[in-house]
């Protein structure tokens, strides 16, 4: 990105601020609150931007609390109309999904509802993909709401094949997984309220350095998010270059005075008010009891706590229609509850009271009184585990929080637990070999933004992550965490080969290995598609590839991972959990009706955030080389972490003793999961869904050794890959070569999915005899220049062209050059198939039996509108070497460019 300055071009800023929505509590579905303080945010950034002189006369356009359809449309219309620089900004409540993989804005009719989605919000996904498509030069997005730094991840897992994404820079309020307070009624919120100070500093202001004085002024201030966690703006993709940056402002001189951090001069005299009230009111009522003075509801968690979650992204405050255990309500609904009358003394406190728990929340309340509720503000617990557990682990949390067990005799709760999920790969890395970066947060290196806050409990899928990680640690010089695993996993639950009903009774569900099951059904029904989640994100999935692959120890046969990778259905990228998986396949009623799926048989119990009325039902067969879940219960220990040690310990004894007890397993149980010993039954027998065997014998133990092997072939199975491009060079091409839709050009609008460490060529194919092609481009490494220049320099010739012995020479060149390694690999076979008959008989046979024992995909591209129809040697090629058959009646370009991506790296 070069240094940008958009005066003078046609730029755009969409300035979308939730201040009032429809659905708010005690309606169970509504968010927390309304936000009045966003009121301010709008015509604050407004008039900023208009003095600012970037943005010109109707280039600005605010939305005050829109809807869905309302925000969507404005945002599609800023789109198409900006050619210089576009801003995006939304202030108003968020929360992300269940595994933390997307962010949803709520918008005005937004409402939570359990299980099934957050109707009434926009994916921040959504928005990425209309900016990234957007005519801007640049475009920046600023978003001050709950979870606003999880846009950053989301930024990162964007699919961007036309490498777009990079005009769009980030900037947001507070960091990863935290949520933050809504403000005062009378005032912008913090982030808001500094960013406008900053735009309004003078002269010219840039991107690099607006960020960089919002986060000075913001840490000066002291402002704090949920938990009494400090406040911490953040970038993505900062212009730290100053011949990389975005100009936003170029005022004359600063309009603004000074900030208030304490929220302006009105707060001061406010709480001069209040202070005189109680005055006189505790001169004419005497002296009372400390509990007759308070507000709030002991089993409430009220006081400082309480406080802490009355704002602006609290309504958005737990993931995915979910509510943060230990539950503490907002300012408004505390306020509801204070049924005393107030003495006559009092009475101008108590109407700032109700006017204050209305509009700024019960942060308001406690500042200006300095009381806190009969109970204290619980002790939080932090708990880590991974993406296919949150679920049941988040349900554990909320029953252990409302039971005895955590219930002191006063009725006021011991402690509040945070449940929080991240990838079992980059949670074991992070654990074992970044424990310092996790204390002392980097810009480069920020395990608290990358996967959570530091936590006192971890429960991964299985006590070989707590190996792994004690190995990696033994490698470094200094562990900031230490690891005290609880004897014996909590619960078991098989990874199970999922089938539909339809196609999975003849398959026997146990004695099998994987393989050997995956042949039966293979052979039962080859229209049979395989799935899996990432195993660099769930441990099912990483044991499910060990099976694959046959890693396991003891397994039956080995398998290669590149040709395993292969049995898998073509997806763009693998889903995150297994949760994930079983709610995206019912997205096409057919592809549900014929995919099989690798995930944790306690997901068949309780199914995942998808109306299970549109899911096709499955039964499971029970692979006895994959290893299956066993939960195991860490204590995590910081270094420098002894301050409230002795109160952490016993919050943590108690979680733990609740857990392993029979309320914890009764949960488990519900969820679907099986004894950790024994026959491994189910713990709630009683509802037991159809398609489960009821007791199990379990395959061996997970081996923390065997997990990193298959991690690192999977990492090698789809690293960088080796394309061979066969391009038909035989006269009768020569109508279809020039051009972006003739043969060269085709192939040149693929090199985008090719990147520095993938290998590649092209072959141009003529010719009858011993010698069926001649070399376009040397395999190997290439500029992208390199390999356009030769494409550009090709020819047609006067020539016949035979394919059967290209693509034989073909498939015997990747074959020797994937001997060695694992790497991806692809043919890609480009004609107008004039010269097909010479794929016929004999020649057609050796073809495919190559195809067949080669191990790589053959993508045969046809310009012919019929070249793929049923019984072409094209579609059959591609079927044996577990490739495509596209033609000119698929979208040829986007199709063919996606086939090489998924084998190459892609530029950088």
């Amino acid at each position: 990105m070069s240094r940008f300055d958009p005066r003078g071009k046609a730029n755009r800023a969409l300035l979308a601020g939730v201040s009032e929505y429809d659905h708010t509590a005690p309606d169970p579905q509504g968010v927390a609150g309304q936000l009045p303080a966003v009121r301010h945010n709008r015509t604050a950034l407004e008039d900023a931007l208009h003095r600012g002189g970037v943005f010109g006369a109707g280039e600005v356009r605010t939305l005050a609390s829109p809807a869905p359809d309302d925000f969507t449309g404005a945002l599609r219309r800023a789109c198409r109309e900006a050619r210089g620089l576009l801003l995006l900004y939304f202030a108003g409540h968020a929360v992300t999904s269940t595994s933390g993989s997307e962010l949803h804005l709520q918008m005005r009719t937004a409402r939570v509802l359990t299980g099934h989605g957050l109707p009434g919000s926009v994916s921040f996904s959504q928005v990425l993909a209309e900016l990234a498509e957007s005519n801007a030069e640049q475009v920046v997005v600023i978003l001050d709401c709950c979870y606003a730094g999880n846009a950053a991840g989301i930024w990162h897992r964007f699919d961007d094949p036309k490498r777009k994404k990079h005009k769009i820079l980030l900037l947001m309020s507070v960091q990863p997984n935290r949520c933050i307070l809504g403000g005062d009624a009378d005032v912008a919120t913090p982030f808001t309220r500094e960013l406008t100070h900053a735009l309004d500093a003078g002269g010219e202001v840039w991107l690099s350095g607006l960020y960089a004085a919002v986060k000075e002024r913001m840490a000066a201030a002291k402002y704090r998010a949920e938990d009494d966690d400090p406040q911490r703006p953040q970038a993505l993709a900062p212009p730290w270059d100053p011949e990389a940056d975005v100009l936003l402002a170029a005022g004359p001189g600063s309009t603004e005075t000074e900030s208030d951090s304490s929220g302006g001069s009105w707060f001061t005299w406010l709480r001069g008010v209040f202070a005189g009230g109680r005055e006189a009111g505790d001169r004419g009522a005497g002296d009372r009891g400390a509990g007759d003075g308070r507000a709030g509801d002991g089993k409430a968690g009220a006081g400082k706590a309480g406080a802490r979650n009355a704002g602006a992204g609290k309504a958005g405050a737990r993931k995915a229609g979910d509510r943060k255990a230990g539950v503490r309500k907002t300012g408004a609904r505390q306020a509801r509850r204070r049924k005393r009358p107030a003495p006559s003394g009092r009475m101008a406190s108590a109407v700032l009271l109700a006017l204050l728990a209305t509009g700024a929340g019960g942060y308001g309340i406690l500042a200006l009184t300095g009381e806190s509720a009969p109970c204290g503000p619980p002790l939080e617990l932090r708990v880590l585990t991974d993406l296919d557990l949150e679920p049941v682990t988040r349900a554990a949390a909320d029953a252990y929080v409302a039971s005895d067990a955590n219930t002191t005799g006063d009725g006021c709760r011991r402690s509040g637990v945070t449940v929080n999920s991240a990838g079992a790969a980059a949670v074991v890395t992070a654990l074992g070999e970044r424990t310092d970066a996790w204390q002392q947060p980097r810009e480069d290196d920020n395990p608290q933004r990358d996967i959570g806050p530091q936590p006192d409990v971890w429960i991964p899928a299985t006590r070989a992550d707590v190996d792994r990680v004690t190995s990696a640690a033994a490698r470094q010089d200094r562990v900031f965490a230490r690891l005290e695993p609880q004897d014996g996993p909590l619960a078991y639950s098989p990874v199970v080969l999922a089938v539909p009903k339809a196609r999975g009774a003849g398959l026997a569900p146990t004695g099998r290995s994987l393989a050997e099951l995956l042949a039966d059904l293979e052979q039962a029904d080859a229209t049979t598609e395989l799935h899996r989640s990432d195993p660099e994100s769930t441990d099912s999935a990483l044991l499910a590839t060990m099976g694959l692959y046959g890693d396991e120890p003891g397994a039956r046969g080995a398998a290669d991972a590149r040709a395993a990778e292969l049995r898998l259905a073509r997806t763009a990228r693998p889903e995150p959990s297994a949760a994930r998986l079983l709610c995206t396949l019912p997205g096409d009623h057919a592809v549900d009706g014929r995919s099989a799926a690798l995930v944790p048989e306690f997901l068949l119990k309780t199914g995942i955030g998808c109306h299970p009325a549109t899911r096709v039902p499955r039964v499971a067969a029970y692979p006895d080389d994959v290893p299956g879940l066993e939960p195991a219960f860490v204590r995590v220990r910081w270094e420098d972490g002894d301050r409230d040690a002795e109160a952490r310990d016993d919050a943590v004894n108690r979680f733990r003793t609740w857990l392993t007890g029979a309320d914890g397993r009764a949960v488990l149980g519900e969820h679907g999961f099986r004894s950790a010993t024994g026959e491994r039954g189910l713990l709630d027998k009683a509802s037991a869904p159809e398609g489960l065997t009821e007791s199990v014998r379990p395959a061996g133990r997970a081996d923390p050794s065997t997990m990193e092997r298959a991690l690192e072939r999977y990492g090698n199975a789809h690293g960088p890959g080796r394309v061979l491009f066969l391009l038909d060079s035989s006269g009768s091409m020569a109508g279809r070569w020039d051009g972006s839709s003739g043969g060269p050009g085709i192939l040149k609008q693929t090199l985008p999915g090719l990147g520095g460490e993938d290998e590649y060529g092209v072959w141009a194919v003529h010719g009858t005899g011993d010698r069926t092609h001649t070399e376009l481009l040397p395999f190997g490494t290439h500029e992208r220049s390199a390999a356009e220049h030769a494409l550009d320099k090709a020819e047609v010739r006067d020539a016949e062209a035979d394919p059967s012995g290209a693509l034989r020479d073909a498939l015997e060149f990747m074959r020797e050059r994937g001997s060695d390694d694992e790497r991806p690999q692809l043919i890609v076979h480009l004609t107008d198939g004039e010269d097909d008959g010479r794929l016929a008989g004999k020649a057609l046979d050796d073809v495919l039996d190559r195809a067949r024992d080669a191990g790589v995909p053959v993508a045969m591209v046809s310009l012919s509108s019929s070249g793929c129809d049923q019984g072409r040697p094209a579609p059959r090629i591609a079927e044996a070497g577990r490739g495509r058959c596209l033609d000119v009646g698929d979208d040829l370009v986007p199709d063919v460019h996606d086939e090489v991506a998924r084998t190459g790296m892609g530029e950088e």
